[in-house]
């Protein structure tokens, strides 16, 4: 197996921002992607992760392969990738390591030991949506931002043509409202939809605009939350994100 990535930044944020609500995780090398699907500790949310081979400059994989990766130790070594390094990745089955390369003004070669974990392939769930909202990933972000100061959950609801992004606590509240334009499109099924979700997990989620200028978001009344960001030809990384229930 040997893998060359020219567009660093692609994996590099990924487990960026993966790591920070998965710790270990297993990575299927596909003959045509890198693939992860994994849940948080908490059983809150599941990242789906795909990398595919069109992304790579390089991609040799003979046969499929599940490796067990702690993701904190290999988003260590990623942070030390430069913007124009390249990233090669290969498979020592003989010391049970992965050995990435960072080249570029200098080459650089870490090998992290592989781990241990339950092979058992975690399934995504098939959902149904009446919301489908697609938008640019920094107004998603800033509306998060804006009404996440108040409290620990958020509110998303949709009504005609308008999605509305609101906020409670006890003595404030806030509201981001988004109308149906150019730069915000909402379709609905039904007359309207209301679900509320954890802060906490919303602001890492929406880290995921470092990779893709647009977002889509799908929901239902207290139903989970997907947030989908694409490269195209190159990149998807999904969140699926367990409602609040909560007196707040």
């Amino acid at each position: 197996m040997k893998l060359i990535l020219a567009e660093s930044k692609l994996l590099k944020e990924s487990v960026g921002i993966i790591s920070e609500l998965v710790s270990e995780a297993n990575l299927r090398i596909a003959k045509d992607r890198i693939e992860l699907i994994a849940m948080d500790p908490a059983n809150v949310v599941m990242v789906v992760f795909k990398l595919l081979s069109s992304a790579f400059i390089e991609y040799d994989v003979e046969k499929e392969e599940v490796i067990s990766l702690n993701l904190d130790s290999l988003n260590q070594v990623l942070r030390r990738t430069k913007p124009n390094d390249t990233i090669s990745l290969e498979l020592d089955e003989d010391s049970n390591k992965l050995k990435i390369i960072l080249s570029g003004d200098s080459h650089r070669t870490f090998n992290l030991r592989l781990l241990s974990l339950d092979e058992r392939e975690q399934k995504v769930p098939e959902l149904n949506f009446n919301v489908n909202i697609d938008t640019d990933s920094s107004i998603l972000e800033n509306a998060i931002e804006d009404v996440g100061i108040i409290a620990e959950s958020v509110a998303f609801f949709v009504d005609k043509d308008k999605f509305q992004v609101k906020s409670e606590g006890n003595i404030s509240d806030a509201k981001v409202e988004l109308k149906k334009d150019e730069n915000v499109g909402i379709r609905l099924d039904g007359s309207k939809a209301a679900a509320k979700y954890s802060v906490e997990y919303l602001k890492k989620i929406i880290k995921g605009g470092k990779l893709s200028d647009k977002v889509n978001i799908q929901f239902s009344n207290d139903y989970p939350l997907k947030v989908d960001y694409n490269v195209l030809n190159k990149l998807g990384l999904s969140f699926i994100l367990a409602p609040r229930v909560s007196n707040e």
